[in-house]
């Protein structure tokens, strides 16, 4: 056996390029989790940033409510203004 022959190169080449591809197909499939993770991750954030908003805007109708409620209430304590006279 002084070395490979063809059909040896041939093999060992299928082999290589066989083990390629799997090892390929492993990083693609991590890549795919990373990526999913990331996907959850985002879901959860636009989720809380939604509950904040939802908080944030009904302050802003309870603060909204009670100046109108202040204004109401103002508006008859004004004096009227007199005619001028000429």
């Amino acid at each position: 056996m002084a070395g490979l022959g063809l059909e040896g190169v041939t093999l060992a080449i299928i082999i290589g390029t066989l083990a390629a591809i799997v090892y390929s197909l492993r990083i693609l499939v991590l890549l795919e989790r990373r990526i999913a993770r990331m996907d959850e991750n985002l879901l959860k954030i636009t989720h809380k940033i939604e509950l904040e908003e939802a908080k944030i805007e009904a302050e802003e109708v309870k603060i909204e409510r009670m100046l109108s409620s202040r204004m109401s209430k103002a508006a008859p304590k004004k004096a009227k203004k007199a005619a001028k006279k000429k």
